[in-house]
């Protein structure tokens, strides 16, 4: 008989000190490839705030170059000087929305935290057809109310007035709002205030003590909707504030290009009023930024 040999098989000899291949896994390239996009697409979101601000400490001269800069060479503080000057109606203009956006926060947190709360805690007859109302009345274009909130109006006396217009901000904001609530009010038991009553408390300061704390995210949530809504709104204001005299800055940045559109629009003055506008809105951003993150979470995973 014949011995059948088998061959064993060759094994690779690794040297030491052998330099190894690092691996590199598709789902490590993924995620590289997601984070240049990431950085691309929040430069390009960047971009034009920066070029805003950098166009307001720019000359209008050097803007209007062929050649664009894009550092502040150049940078002067005379456009914001000009603008912050008695004659140019930025001051009235600032007084104005801010009367009409505070007051609109106010109304739409008071009437949509109680719409929200009528909606989530109570059973009571029409309740789905209230429910189907607001979510209705959401979908309703406001360029189709123009002429009958302009004739109501001017009937009841308020235009060129601060209520007037914050009451129409009021009824096209709080649909939404009530409808935003609804979630956060739904996402906290009603057994906490029965065991606060249980407890000795009142209905009304169970509600207060317990309730009301753990719903502040979501009002803050919802006056940061609120706010910008009434802040950055035009066409409801071009519409209830027909005067000269009554414009929200929105309105007077529109009549500060049209006044300068004869001479040529002088843009480093344009993007300075630009700039101060969203100043207002930084600062109420820092202020809120941390109870409004997490009432964005918590509306996310309630209701």
């Amino acid at each position: 008989m014949t011995a059948v040999t088998t061959a064993a098989p060759a094994r690779k000899v690794v040297t030491a000190g052998a330099p190894r291949r690092p691996r590199v896994s598709t789902r490590r390239v993924g995620k590289w490839l997601l984070s240049l996009l990431g950085l691309v697409v929040a430069v390009a979101w960047a971009f034009p705030v920066y070029w805003m601000i950098l166009s307001a400490f720019t000359p209008n001269a050097r803007l209007r170059a062929t050649t664009p800069q894009f550092l502040p060479t150049h940078a002067t503080l005379s456009s914001f000087q000009r603008l912050l000057s008695g004659d140019s109606g930025f001051w009235t203009a600032l007084r104005m929305s801010l009367s009409i956006t505070t007051l609109t926060v106010v109304l739409v947190l008071v009437f949509a935290f109680l719409g929200a709360l009528a909606i989530s805690r109570f059973k009571f007859r029409g309740r789905k057809s209230f429910i189907l109302a607001v979510l209705f009345i959401q979908m309703l274009p406001a360029e189709g109310l123009f002429i009958a909130q302009y004739k109501m109006l001017s009937s009841a006396g308020l235009l060129n007035n601060v209520l007037g217009v914050s009451v129409l901000y009021t009824a096209a904001v709080i649909p939404f709002t009530i409808w935003m609530l609804r979630g956060f009010v739904a996402g906290v038991p009603a057994e906490l205030e029965e065991a606060a009553m249980v407890d000795g408390l009142s209905r009304t300061q169970a509600f207060i003590r317990i309730t009301l704390p753990l719903l502040a995210p979501g009002l803050v949530a919802s006056g940061v909707y609120a706010f910008l809504q009434a802040w950055n709104e035009f066409t409801i204001a071009l519409v209830a504030l027909p005067g000269q005299s009554a414009q929200t800055l929105p309105l007077w940045l529109r009549g500060f290009i049209s006044a300068s559109a004869s001479r040529g629009i002088d843009w480093a003055q344009v993007m300075a009023a630009s700039t101060l506008i969203a100043v207002p809105v930084i600062i109420f951003f820092l202020f809120v930024q941390g109870r409004m993150t997490s009432g964005l979470v918590s509306g996310a995973v309630k209701g």
